[in-house]
C-alpha cells in the first residue's frame, strides 16, 4: 500500500504532513475584490427582478442555507415555489421538466485557478478567442465581461427552465425564444433595462463603475460583472480545518487523520481531487447514474447527458463531467452531475467501485420535487455510461470510508456557511427574497 503523507506515532494527536498535500492558500490566490462593487452585487444576486417573471433569483438555486446549491438533485427553476428541498412545482405554472443538472457550489470561484466552469465545461478561459473567453455563444455576445465567472451569468437567464421562463409568458422569455439575446430589445437588454428603471439600481452603479455615467449605459455585463464580484467576496473559504494543516497550524483528530492519508494514498482520491481546491479542474467519466431530463437540445426527447463530449465533440469525452472542488463538500448535497446521491457516504462508497454502484442504483437515493415526469428515462444509458467509466475499483473497508468522509468534514470552513454580506433584508426591486 502506498500512502503518501507520513502519520504520527501516536495517532491520537493526530496526523502531521510529511509531503503530498498543496501548498495553502494566500491572497495571492484569488482575485481582488471591490467591496462596494460587491455589495452591489448581493442586491443583484437575491433579487428575482433579473429572471423573466420575476419569480426566481439567482439565490433560489445557490442559497447558503443549502450550501450555495438548492438541496435538490435536479431544482425547480422558473415555475417552482418555496426554497430548498421543500421546493414544489406550481400548480398554476408547471415546469415542463426539472433543471437538467444539479446546482453547483459557489465556494472560491474568484480564484485564479478557477478558469472553467460547469459540469461539462462549456465556458472557459481561453486567450486566443474574442473577450479571451470561449462560450457556445457567438463572440460579440462575451464581450464586456470582466471575468470568466461574471461571463457564466450569461446562461442561467436565458434558459426556460432556469430563469427565463417559458416562450410567451413574459418578454424575456420571447426574446430568447426568438434568438434574440444581444442589442435593443434583446433579452439581456430587456433585464437591463428593468435594472436601470430602478433609481436604487442607477444611483448605485453610477457610483461604482467610472465608465457609467448615466442609468442609460447599464448593460446586462456590467449587472454580471458585479454579481461576479459579490460571488468572490462573499464564498471565499480557506479557513476549514483543513486549511490548518496546511500552514502547519494543527493536525486533524481521528478517524479524519486516517482519511486525509487515505485520500492522498491507497483510495487515490487525490489523483483527481488534487490542488489547494481539490480538484484537477479536469473532466472525468466516474459512472454518475443519469436522472432527469438530461442536458440534451431542445429537439431531442431521449433524457442522454454526454457531459464534456457535448462541448469537445471528442469520444474520449463521452460521460466524462468537470472535477469538482471539495471546500466545503459536506455542505453540498446531493451530489454528481444530476444530483443523484443525496449523501456523501454513499456518494464516496460508489467512487470506489463505480460501475457497480451504478448498475444497483436506486432512484430513492436522489432527492426530487415531484413533477409528472419520468426521471428514470437516462437509465437506458447505464450500460454506456459503464463502458466510459475511467476509475478502477479499490478495495476500501467500511471504516476507511468512514475516515474518509471525516476527513471530507474538515474541509468545511465555518465561516464560509453564512458568507460574509449574508441575505440583504430587502432588495431594490421590492421583490421577496427567497427566505430559508
Amino acid at each position: 500500500m502506498r500512502i503518501v503523507l507520513g502519520l504520527m506515532a501516536t495517532m491520537g494527536a493526530g496526523a502531521a504532513v510529511a509531503d503530498g498535500l498543496p501548498a495553502p492558500l494566500t491572497d495571492a490566490d484569488f482575485a481582488a475584490v471591490n467591496e462596494i462593487e460587491a455589495r452591489l452585487g448581493q442586491l443583484l444576486f437575491y433579487d428575482p427582478i433579473l429572471s423573466g417573471n420575476r419569480n426566481v433569483s439567482c439565490g433560489t438555486c445557490h442559497h447558503p442555507a443549502f450550501g450555495t446549491g438548492d438541496g435538490l438533485s435536479l431544482g425547480l427553476g422558473d415555475g417552482g415555489i418555496g426554497l430548498g428541498p421543500k421546493r414544489v412545482a406550481d400548480p398554476d405554472n408547471m415546469p415542463e421538466q426539472r433543471i437538467p443538472r444539479n446546482a453547483p457550489a459557489l465556494f472560491n470561484l474568484g480564484a485564479h485557478e478557477f478558469t472553467v466552469l460547469f459540469h461539462d465545461g462549456r465556458i472557459e478561459v481561453d486567450a486566443d478567442r474574442p473577450g479571451g473567453l470561449r462560450t457556445p455563444l457567438d463572440a460579440d455576445m462575451v464581450t464586456g465581461f470582466a471575468s470568466l465567472l461574471s461571463a457564466q451569468t450569461m446562461f442561467p437567464v436565458l434558459s426556460p427552465d432556469e430563469m427565463a421562463g417559458h416562450y410567451s409568458e413574459n418578454d424575456v422569455a420571447q426574446a430568447v425564444r426568438r434568438g434574440t439575446i444581444t442589442g435593443q430589445g434583446g433579452a439581456w437588454d430587456l433585464i437591463a433595462g428593468r435594472v436601470r428603471d430602478i433609481p436604487a439600481y442607477a444611483d448605485s452603479f453610477v457610483a461604482t463603475y467610472d465608465h457609467i455615467q448615466h442609468p442609460d449605459q447599464i448593460t446586462f455585463a456590467d449587472i454580471s460583472n458585479a454579481i461576479a464580484a459579490f460571488m468572490e467576496f462573499e464564498w471565499r473559504s480557506d479557513n476549514a480545518p483543513f486549511d490548518a494543516v496546511l500552514r502547519g497550524q494543527a493536525t486533524l483528530p481521528e478517524p479524519a487523520a486516517t482519511g486525509m492519508a487515505l485520500f492522498y494514498g491507497e483510495a487515490g482520491c487525490a489523483s483527481c481531487h488534487s490542488g489547494p481546491f481539490l480538484t484537477d479542474h479536469d473532466f472525468h467519466a466516474v459512472g454518475a447514474p443519469q436522472i432527469g431530463p438530461g442536458k440534451a437540445a431542445r429537439f431531442e426527447s431521449h433524457a442522454r447527458d454526454e457531459g464534456r463530449f457535448r462541448v469537445t465533440g471528442d469520444p474520449a469525452d463521452l460521460y466524462a463531467f468537470r472535477t469538482p472542488s471539495l471546500r466545503n463538500v459536506a455542505l453540498t448535497a446531493p451530489y454528481g452531475h444530476a444530483g443523484a446521491h443525496r449523501d456523501l457516504r454513499s456518494f464516496v462508497a460508489a467512487h470506489l467501485d463505480p460501475v457497480a454502484a451504478l448498475e444497483s442504483y436506486d432512484l430513492a437515493n436522489a432527492i426530487l420535487p415531484a413533477l409528472p415526469v419520468d426521471d428514470t428515462r437516462g437509465f437506458a444509458d447505464t450500460p454506456a455510461i459503464a463502458q466510459a467509466v475511467s476509475i478502477a475499483p479499490r478495495e476500501i473497508t467500511d471504516a476507511h470510508v468512514t475516515a474518509l468522509v471525516a476527513f471530507l468534514d474538515a474541509l468545511t470552513d465555518p465561516a464560509a456557511i453564512d458568507g460574509t454580506l449574508g441575505i440583504p433584508d430587502a432588495v431594490p426591486s421590492g421583490l421577496p427574497i427567497d427566505q430559508p
